[in-house]
């Protein structure tokens, strides 16, 4: 077994992710946010790395069923017709849409995952699907790449967190730590340390104490609830797609 976890897409050594299954998480709040759209309906999210970017993208695809969202700085960016938020995802803004989305971290951590063989999306959000095919990658293939979308390209309480969360459940009844990184075991480690209250290390991460500065309690609030917007969110060919709940590994 291989298991890796990577706190920042700055972690990633060249070639680590070809080949491999991968998970993103990035739960405040892009990979929330994901979830949220995909579940009350949105045709794909499509990942810019840069305000500009996203612009561009979406003037070249056109169409009034293209819709912006992001973050710069935890705020919504001006012109956009969303922030990135969970709960402005309803069914009424994102059904049927093309949301077109850049964030500081999340959306970079996607782009970084070039060369992979399946790259999934995962929060507390979809967890549940989200370790069936985890599992099943460990099951097929003996490996897998948790990529954590980190703080400012850096180590993240709230995403480590929810990469232990992931593969404990992805492990079940395993118990071997034989062929994790140092990382994996970490993250398996902090879930121990706060138990399975998705608030806790929330809230005490840096990025939640950001965001409830921000205004932004509810979001957190959202961001812990466990299988709130179960899809599964699967990143390929530049476009985030919700896959059957069922499928085999590409």
């Amino acid at each position: 077994m291989k298991l890796d976890v990577v706190f920042s897409p700055l972690g990633l050594l060249p070639g680590q992710a070809t080949g491999r299954t991968i998970f993103v998480i990035d739960i405040l709040r892009a990979s929330t946010v994901i979830c949220a759209a995909l579940h009350h309906g949105a045709r794909a999210v499509l990942p810019a790395s840069t305000t500009e970017e996203a612009l561009r993208l979406a003037q070249t695809i056109g169409g009034s069923d293209v819709v912006l969202c992001g973050e710069r700085g935890g705020l919504p960016i001006r012109g956009f017709a969303h922030g990135n938020s969970p709960l402005e995802m309803t069914p009424d803004a994102v059904r049927g849409k093309t949301l077109v989305m850049t964030t500081t971290n999340g959306t970079p951590a996607l782009l970084a995952t070039q060369g992979a063989a399946a790259v999934y999306v995962a929060a507390a959000a979809n967890l549940g699907v989200a370790a069936s095919i985890a599992r099943d990658a460990l099951d097929a293939r003996g490996e897998l790449l948790v990529l954590c979308a980190g703080r400012e390209r850096m180590f993240a309480l709230d995403d480590a967190y929810t990469a232990g969360r992931l593969l404990g459940a992805a492990l079940g009844s395993r118990r071997t730590r034989k062929g994790m990184n140092d990382a994996a075991i970490a993250s398996l480690d902090l879930v121990r340390r706060y138990g399975n209250d998705w608030e806790r290390p929330l809230r005490a991460s840096r990025g939640g104490l950001d965001l409830a500065e921000l205004g932004f309690d509810a979001d957190l609030a959202d961001a812990a609830r466990e299988d709130a917007y179960p899809v599964l969110p699967l990143y390929h060919e530049r476009r985030i797609t919700a896959a059957p709940a069922t499928a085999s590994l590409l």
